[in-house]
């Protein structure tokens, strides 16, 4: 195997790229249109609901056994589809990561937020200009002569040819388009734009209360509007410029939209105010599962209106599932101190970094406020912590994402270590812990490898990853109601993802068009690796590859294909001193794995309560 790798590096893309473009025996390959609803859960996807989505799923390939990459976040997934790796490859860990640096364009924090351009562009430039290490299927596609674009929420778009920031090779326009801080549009584009009455910069999502920008707060509700009118542009974009622009350049094309809803309303919707019921099932959330739905229906539209409808893939593959946010615990330290912002009882921001300072008896910095010290009756401005007497060179970093939390230890402290996971397991908020095997065999835990977080990654790897309980409300679909504790500045009763449970791993993945099979129903498991290894493969990309850790091509789904055998296999740790035992429970097709849930049996949704085998 390392001969293997050795030889894959030596290849020169440059060389590989041009001869693949230079072979004209190949066959004409199709248009691919990756659309990607952000935070869509697969159950929620109905004719009632979204036609649109539900029509392509029932005429083409239902994809009925899907799954996002744990952490489930939108930056790790992103990673995923744009490159066919796990996370132990693209070292896309969580949103929020630790860098081991000081991010200038993160006003010099060790654990910036990624999904922004110029922090991309900054950890690029920190890890030899390609922080990710893999190439991606955008950055392939257009150096074998196809056109490519990428629009809609800013940071995973950017993932798909991150290392291209001219915006004259691959278009890539975003929330920060227009602006100082967005990859640039070309002239071109400015032109075609213009031409078409189209601002050159996106409208905002709207901050004033009650519109989709705006969170609220604990007194205030969140939005009662789905981000139409942001969308609408985007879309108007790729209808009224990209797709005729495309058309006329008569070649193939990728287009890649990711569109911000229903992730964005899900989180900031006002339905539900420090309640858990209905949580992201209120009328607000399924407002932005139909607005991704008319995106999806113009770009269609205008496919058939342009004669490109037939020679057109089109995937959708949401990123993530979603769950309605918790902030109780019994047993958090936290969540009994008082907050001038934090309804009395509930967990705060950063609760995690506050409940570990505490309890090893360490001081806690913030490294978003200018590392500045956390008082006792404050937290962390982002949720992430600094942990140790000297927060420049901390002994433990927090990041906190949400429904999961990542904790790098710099100086791999396997006292520390020990001492951090004993702690862990007294809170109740804790449901599965992952742990570097450098740092030894802990009890209770299961190790990086078992869900594929240990990689060739580049970027600092976590020292320990933990996921937060979840439970449902009582409806007839658990799945659908599920509840989650989140480290997250979003109020009780709001949207978050994250966790270990089926509700945040099961995504919504649909495909039809020329290289697909029609009304096939596809029981195999399925991960977002999948969807970056088949695009590859049906455009022909012959993509040289560094990471071992990668999904397969989804041959099952293409003509002629067949369903390939898996099995179900659970994973279970050693019991901690407490009698608590992180369990995994994975499906396999060969050698790669598929992870439905994870976590402590009882506190996580998929995760049955009793377990009897092995």
């Amino acid at each position: 195997m390392a001969v293997k790798r050795v030889l894959h590096i030596g290849l020169s893309l440059g060389l590989l790229l041009t001869v693949t473009a230079c072979s004209d025996d190949r066959p004409k390959q199709p248009n691919l249109v990756l659309f990607i609803p952000d935070g869509l859960r697969a159950l929620s996807v109905t004719p009632e609901i979204a036609p649109t989505m539900a029509a392509v799923r029932d005429r083409g390939v239902n994809f009925t056994n899907p799954h996002a990459l744990f952490p489930t976040f939108t930056m790790p997934n992103a990673s995923g589809m744009a490159t066919g790796h796990y996370l132990g490859d693209t070292g896309t860990f969580g949103n929020t990561v630790f860098t081991g640096y000081a991010v200038p364009t993160a006003s010099g924090s060790l654990t910036p937020f990624i999904e922004a351009d110029p922090i991309l562009g900054d950890i690029d430039a920190h890890f030899s200009g390609d922080y990710l290490n893999e190439i991606t299927i955008l950055k392939a596609a257009r150096a074998r002569g196809f056109s490519t674009a990428a629009i809609g929420k800013l940071g995973p778009i950017l993932l798909f040819d991150h290392t291209e920031r001219t915006g004259e090779k691959t278009i890539a326009i975003d929330d920060a388009t227009g602006t100082a801080n967005g990859i640039p549009l070309s002239a071109e584009m400015k032109t075609r734009l213009e031409t078409m009455g189209l601002k050159l910069a996106p409208p905002s999502r709207g901050n004033n209360p009650g519109e989709n920008g705006n969170a609220g707060d604990a007194k205030m509700p969140g939005a009662k509007t789905a981000n139409i009118t942001q969308q609408a542009y985007f879309a108007d974009i790729a209808t009224k410029v990209v797709l005729p622009l495309f058309k006329e350049r008569n070649k193939p094309f990728v287009l890649v939209f990711w569109s911000r809803d229903p992730d964005g309303t899900q989180h900031n919707q006002g339905d539900s105010p420090n309640t858990v019921t209905p949580g992201i099932n209120g009328p607000t959330s399924f407002a932005a599962i139909r607005n991704a739905d008319d995106n999806l229906k113009q770009i269609i539209d205008k496919l058939k209106e342009l004669g490109l409808a037939d020679t057109t893939d089109i995937l959708i593959a949401s990123d993530h599932g979603f769950s309605t946010i918790s902030k109780e615990s019994q047993t958090s330290a936290a969540a009994h101190n008082t907050y001038s912002a934090v309804p009395e009882g509930l967990l705060p921001p950063g609760f995690l970094a506050i409940d570990l300072a505490k309890a090893l008896s360490l001081p806690l910095f913030d490294p978003d406020s200018k590392n500045g010290r956390v008082a006792d009756d404050n937290f962390p401005r982002f949720g992430n912590g600094l942990i140790g007497e000297n927060p420049s060179q901390p002994d433990l970093v927090v990041a906190a994402n949400g429904g999961s939390d990542l904790l790098y230890l710099p100086n791999k402290d396997k006292a520390l270590a020990a001492r951090a996971i004993a702690e862990l397991l007294k809170q109740d908020y804790i449901s599965g812990i992952f742990v570097d095997e450098e740092l030894g065999k802990i009890s209770g835990t299961l190790p990086l490898t078992a869900i594929r977080l240990k990689g060739s990654a580049i970027t600092p790897t976590p020292s320990i990853v933990v996921s937060f309980r979840s439970y449902a409300t009582g409806c007839d679909q658990p799945l659908l109601c599920t509840v989650s504790v989140a480290d997250s500045r979003l109020q009780q009763g709001q949207g978050m993802h994250g966790s270990f449970s089926r509700s945040d791993t099961m995504n919504f993945l649909a495909a039809a068009g020329p290289s697909f099979k029609t009304t096939f129903t596809d029981p195999a498991p399925i991960s977002n690796p999948d969807i970056g290894k088949t695009i590859a493969h049906i455009l022909g990309l012959n993509i040289p590859f560094k990471g071992m850790l990668m999904g397969r091509v989804i041959e099952e789904a293409l003509p002629g294909g067949t369903v390939p055998t898996s099995d179900s296999i659970i994973i279970r740790s050693e019991p901690s001193t407490e009698g608590l035992v992180t369990t995994l429970m994975v499906q396999r097709v060969g050698n790669t794995a598929y992870f439905d849930a994870g976590g402590f049996p009882g506190r996580t949704i998929g995760v049955p309560s009793q377990i009897t085998s092995r």
